[in-house]
């Protein structure tokens, strides 16, 4: 440690208090990193789930892109004019052992019924609703990832904080005072010693 005590009770006494309070941000850091990590298999698991059905969704997509291309030709697809989408990011946030967790969703109205051409052919119509729907999954794992960056950051920096009071500040507290406490015991026998023989001196 940086600090250096001179062997004395009263140091024994300030060490002992200071063990205490870096026990008491050991036990702390230690629940933190349990609930974080509670936390990130909690959000893993919902990514997980999610990635599932966006790769479902993509299957969709191309399925429907196929039979729109087999309708109206790669060139007809190519100059079919897109559905319009009013949609607004929508975030929810609240905080957790420091970190900031997102929940994030697109708002918008009801898919429409029609493309913007007379007529559109169901292909047409259901290539846009289902990548409409790819668009909205992807909304919210886009927020679920932010949550599983920002849950690991803090996690892995807890994670060292509490494995550098484990492994380096506490047993360096530990061995200061065995090694303070054995200077103080030696110095009264040495005391003893000297009175004894004061005392033998005088008689």
């Amino acid at each position: 440690m940086a600090v250096e005590f001179t062997p004395s009770q009263s140091a024994v006494l300030e060490l002992r208090d200071e063990k205490s309070i870096v026990l008491e941000a050991y036990d702390f850091l230690d629940e933190k990193r349990l609930l974080l990590a509670a936390e990130l298999l909690k959000q893993l698991e919902d990514f997980e789930k999610l990635s599932d059905r966006l790769k479902q969704q993509r299957h969709l997509c191309r399925s429907a892109m196929g039979s729109a291309v087999s309708r109206h030709g790669l060139h007809g697809v190519q100059l079919y004019p897109p559905a319009e989408i009013e949609a607004h990011l929508s975030r929810e946030q609240r905080p957790f052992m420091g970190v900031t967790l997102a929940k994030s969703e697109l708002d918008a109205e009801d898919a429409p019924d029609n493309l913007l051409v007379a007529n559109p052919s169901p292909e047409a119509v259901d290539t846009g609703n289902e990548f409409r729907e790819l668009l909205f999954l992807a909304a919210v794992l886009a927020g679920i990832s932010g949550n599983l960056h920002r849950l690991m950051d803090e996690y892995q920096k807890t994670e060292r904080r509490a494995r550098a009071l484990e492994n380096v500040v506490i047993p360096e507290i530990e061995q200061l005072l065995v090694n303070m406490t054995a200077q103080l015991e030696e110095f009264d026998q040495e005391e003893i010693i000297r009175t004894h023989r004061g005392h033998q001196q005088a008689s």
